[in-house]
């Protein structure tokens, strides 16, 4: 199959994926580059579709089309030779999840997609995102999980209730009453709470916690990337 117009019905379904009421709307997002389908396919994902150049070798049966096409329904500036449409996944709660992060209001793609490669890294059962935080799907967070976007649950929770069996990590600036990252021994059951980086945890969450832990690092730096501040903390927990 071939398509070479941009106003093909087709292209403009999948470019309203660029959308996240239509991402929403559909339970389908796009994947941008060959280690992304790649990916995705190995994950068993459902693959709905896949667009590729004109002549190029990857993914036979993909549906050739054009450079325009491509520059249409992808979000970069320079378009990747394929472009992935897959459905959402859909993942049941299991009480057997010992290791769980919880990200509140987080608003960087980026940081979100890095922060769910880190996790798949270091062996996190579950993420949970809480609050007005950026859309999982949102084509910025897959590309920057670098295809780890499904190897660990997510869950958008509007409700704490099923973490008052966990130890409840708040990850805070040194207080009198936070302990170092060194000194700390996580429980069986762990939920490690990060906040925004301009605004950090909420009250909310502060007050839900039952144990407060620092990162140690130098007096001179006021703080560290968000993403980082993760890779830190569960390489520490994970070791």
């Amino acid at each position: 199959m071939k398509i070479t117009s941009v106003s093909n019905e087709l292209v403009k379904e999948t470019a309203k994926l660029l959308q996240r009421k239509y991402r929403d709307e559909k339970e389908l997002f796009l994947l941008e580059g060959d280690k992304c389908i790649k990916e995705a396919i190995d994950s068993g994902l459902e693959i709905v579709h896949i667009f590729k150049e004109e002549g190029y070798t990857e993914f036979p049966d993909a549906i050739e089309t054009t450079e325009a096409v491509l520059s249409k329904i992808s979000s970069t500036t320079t378009p990747p030779k394929t472009v992935g449409v897959a459905r959402m996944v859909k993942y049941e709660w299991k009480e057997s999840y010992k290791k769980v992060v919880l990200l509140e209001n987080i608003k960087d793609a980026g940081n979100l997609g890095t922060i769910l490669r880190t996790s798949a890294a270091f062996g996190v059962d579950a993420v949970v995102l809480y609050g007005d935080t950026v859309d999982l799907y949102n084509p910025k967070c897959v590309r920057s999980s670098v295809g780890n976007l499904w190897k660990v649950p997510v869950y958008e929770v509007i409700s704490l209730d099923r973490f008052t069996s966990f130890e409840r990590i708040a990850t805070l600036p040194k207080a009198e009453n936070t302990v170092w990252l060194k000194d700390y021994k996580p429980a069986e059951k762990t939920l490690i709470m990060f906040g925004a980086e301009s605004t950090g945890l909420s009250e909310e969450l502060k007050n839900f916690a039952t144990k407060n832990v620092t990162i140690e690092m130098n007096n001179k730096v006021e703080s560290l990337n968000l993403s980082i501040s993760v890779g830190v903390f569960l390489y520490k927990i994970n070791s």
